[in-house]
This record gives structure tokens, sequence and C-alpha cells, in this order.
């Protein structure tokens, strides 16, 4: 493996108080290289330069801590995962956590598989599919403690896809721009209806950057109503929203 300079990258991670073992950071540079080498037959990510990966894709991913910290056996679910962000990000630094990474992209599906194979990582699966389908009865409905999503969604849309799979007691964590208050308040009618409440919604900088983040953590306090979520593509055009209220134009995470 080359060599690279984890200075700023260390220093991002004690920012969050997060301390990674030899080999945990080890796992994080190799998925940089398959990352890059996966990237130049699909589409990834625009974002490649070393540094600029570290802090965007996998400092930002672990940015969770800012709101919990996963504990030893508990369940997460990455909704519309992509190259792995944040879910596989979270499972090198907390090896504990069981987690299932969900994408509707097949070759998506199978770059998850080789950096999870090349990375020898347990309790964690690549699951091709669509948000609909995995959250029915007898699959992934409400058997998760988290359920997190970089989605570029709006919050009212990601709440229909995400809190179907987070079970009574559990969270669903959207990781969003500085736009998500607005969208936490357009999406708050959604978010009733699913079972949902937001319990905080907490902002910052990624460190040394002007890069603004936004936790947005829903906790699941009753069932999902089984008509929820609906038929493929019904959520983004026509999400769940007040009486007469105008559609809002979808918000960039």
């Amino acid at each position: 493996m080359a060599q690279y300079d984890l200075e700023i990258f260390q220093r991002d991670l004690e920012a969050f108080g997060i301390a990674l073992s030899g080999e945990q950071t080890g796992q994080f540079l190799r998925y940089y290289e398959l990352l890059l080498e996966w990237n130049g037959r699909m589409n990834l990510t625009a974002i490649t330069e070393y540094q600029e990966v570290l802090k965007k894709h996998f400092v930002d991913s672990l940015s969770l801590v800012k709101v919990c910290r996963p504990a030893q056996g508990d369940t997460l679910i990455d909704v519309g995962t992509g190259a792995g962000f944040p879910g596989l990000a979270l499972k090198i630094a907390f090896p504990g956590l069981k987690v299932t990474l969900l994408d509707s992209l097949n070759k998506r599906i199978q770059f998850l598989n080789a950096v999870i194979e090349e990375l020898k990582l347990t309790d964690v699966e690549a699951v091709h599919g669509r948000a609909e389908d995995h959250a029915a009865p007898g699959r992934g409905r409400e058997t998760f403690d988290f359920c997190v999503s970089r989605a570029v969604a709006h919050l009212s849309t990601l709440s229909e896809y995400c809190l179907p799979f987070v079970k009574k007691g559990g969270q669903f964590i959207a990781y969003k721009s500085e736009k998500g208050p607005g969208e936490v308040a357009d999406a708050q009618k959604a978010i009733s209806v699913l079972g949902g409440r937001v319990r905080e919604s907490v902002e910052f900088a990624l460190p040394d950057s002007d890069i603004h983040r936004n936790l947005v953590v829903v906790e699941k306090v009753q069932k999902t109503p089984a008509k929820y979520p609906r038929k493929a593509g019904l959520p983004s055009r026509e999400p769940i929203r007040e009486t007469g209220k105008k559609p809002e134009r979808q918000g960039a995470s």
C-alpha cells in the first residue's frame, strides 16, 4: 500500500472523539484505493482527490457521532448507500455494528461486495433492491435500531423510504446540508404520519472546513402504517404534507 499523509484525517477524527486502530486506518485507505479503481469504470463519486475523499466522504460519514455512538450488536441500514457512505464507513469505525447496505443499482452492490471481501468485514451485507420492496413485512420492515441516509431527497420523501425500516424506539438519522432545518419544518406531517418524531436537528461544520452539515434525528415512536412506503416514485412525486400545501423542491443533502 502506498504511503499516505494521515495527519489531517487523524486530526479530524480526534475532533469527533474517534480513535481508530492501525487496522481500521488501513481499511479506510484500502477502501479509498478501491473507490478510485472502480470509479474508473463506473460513476461512484465525483470526489476523488485523497484529502477530499477522507473529509467529504469518510469524516462526513463518521459525523454520526455528533448525535449518537452505535453500540456493539446494534443493527443499521443505509438506504441509498451509493458507494457505501455513510454505512460502510460506519462499519469500519464501529466493527460491532451489524450493517445492511441497500442500493437500487446492482453495479454499486458489486463494488460494495468487493470492498467487503477485500477488507474481510463481517456482519455486513450489500443488498440490491428498492426501499419500497425491502421494507415489506417479513423482510427488513421495523427490524433495525438505526436507519441512515445521505441520499439527495427532501426529508419528507426520505422519511417515507427510511422510517418503515426502524423498529419502535429506534432512530432514523438523515445527513443533510445547512438547508436541513427548513426541510424539518416541511416534513413534520410526513414524519408524524409515518410513526416518527423529530428529536433534534444538529448543525455543525466538518473539522477545519466551511462544509456545513445538519444531522436530523427522528425517533420511531409508533409503527408505520402498512400502506407506507408507497410504490416507486410516489414518495417523491406526491410527498406526504399538510393538505393544500404546495409541493417543495427536493433539497440537496
